[in-house]
């Protein structure tokens, strides 16, 4: 799949008996290594030791766990995190800070390292180049189904390959998400480039999207790139080569985004939230956020209830400046809003139409300026209730 990677999957019974919730991700060789973090001011011992790790710009090896987030969790959980990555580094023979951790799951619970101890032989006995799909199964919490994404281009005459794995599907909201991410690439990238590309993509992508408005302590995105392709090195100066390979990193990211709200918690329908027309990009972003995280707009989605009177007033109360009677709405190509007033009957029978499809986007134009911002989101469903009210249980 991607030269010199490989992945496994077990059931270790971290939170449940016979369900995949322990990964592994390896590299045969040491690979330059970059990552994003949650902005939760709280923040898991997973993501501490990685940030502290990722210093050094280098990695092998990922550990990540589901049914427990070891967040809140003091100096056990760092301790437990250590713990769980040097029994990584033993069974690999590489170096403890080669070894990236990861966790997703119930906040404040004490991880345990016995569950660890007990698979790690089988885990690393199991790396397997085709091991990414149980990868992908073993990250899932409330996600319904695995999220992988890749491409592959042609750098210098060599074949480049791009995987990405992700999980998440509640507690999604730009600045991160509750979501995890790991990206592959078999190119050979000196690290500057990597993090300048990894950290863009990331605002374009993860940083756009929204299912609840809730960020939390965990949210991880990690690029790991071992150079097995043997392209020449894309640096500063191969600048055809970089502007390439960022464009194919940002169609993976940009995927696995997209994939993740419409598996939001209870989703039935994706939606893009799209400002044009505003004074300035600060403004177009909070107009599109604060429609986007409208607990009663995200309601009339999923009501497929053409009431644009919810997204004018989410608009009203967001940080952009804007004139009330020059405001446009439209519904994909259905204008339901002109000069700040209703087009009539007529438009909102052909608006409601086009909530019955299960992608649409939501276009308002503020006649104000050029800037423009576009956030991704997802309806509100009786499931989001029911998954969370119930979800350490």
């Amino acid at each position: 799949m991607i030269k010199g990677f490989s992945a496994a999957a077990v059931a270790a019974g971290i939170r449940y008996e016979g369900r995949l919730d322990l990964g592994l991700i390896y590299s045969d060789t040491p690979a330059v290594a970059a990552g994003v973090f949650t902005t939760n001011r709280v923040k898991a011992a997973p993501v501490l030791l990685d940030m502290e790790r990722l210093r050094h710009g280098r990695a092998q090896a990922i550990l990540v766990n589901s049914g427990n987030a070891n967040a809140c969790t003091g100096d056990a959980g760092m301790q437990a995190a250590l713990a769980t990555s040097a029994m990584v580094a033993d069974r690999l023979g590489i170096d403890a800070d080669l070894v990236q951790v990861a966790s997703t799951g119930v906040i404040g619970e004490p991880m345990s390292e016995e569950p660890f101890a007990r698979a790690m032989d089988t885990l690393v006995g199991k790396l397997s180049s085709d091991g990414f799909d149980d990868l992908a199964r073993a990250i899932m919490t409330t996600d319904t189904v695995p999220k992988t994404a890749r491409t592959t281009i042609e750098v210098d005459g060599h074949e480049v390959n791009i995987f990405g794995v992700a999980k998440g599907a509640g507690m999604i909201m730009p600045d991160m998400a509750t979501m995890l991410c790991f990206v592959l690439t078999d190119a050979q990238i000196v690290f500057p480039e990597l993090r300048r590309m990894l950290v863009a993509g990331v605002e374009q992508s993860f940083n756009r999207i929204t299912v609840d408005g809730d960020t939390s302590t965990n949210d991880s995105v990690l690029i790991l790139a071992n150079g097995a392709a043997g392209n020449p090195w894309i640096d500063e100066e191969n600048r055809a080569a970089g502007e390439l390979f960022a464009g194919a990193l940002d169609t993976v990211l940009k995927d696995l985004a997209l994939q993740i709200v419409a598996d939001g918690e209870g989703a039935t329908k994706l939606v893009t939230i799209r400002i044009v027309g505003a004074r300035d990009f600060e403004g177009a972003m909070s107009a599109a956020q604060t429609i986007a995280n409208s607990a009663l707009v995200k309601t009339a989605f999923f009501g497929e209830d053409a009431n644009w009177g919810r997204i004018i007033a989410a608009l009203g109360r967001s940080d952009c400046p804007f004139s009330p009677d020059r405001v446009g709405i439209w519904f994909d190509e259905v204008q339901m809003v002109e000069n700040g007033q209703g087009c009539g009957p007529e438009a909102e029978a052909a608006a409601t139409r086009v909530l019955k499809k299960d992608r649409f986007t939501v276009t308002v134009d503020l006649y104000d300026g050029s800037e423009s911002a576009e956030v991704y989101t997802c309806d509100f469903s009786l499931d989001y209730v029911k998954i969370n009210a119930d979800y350490r249980t």
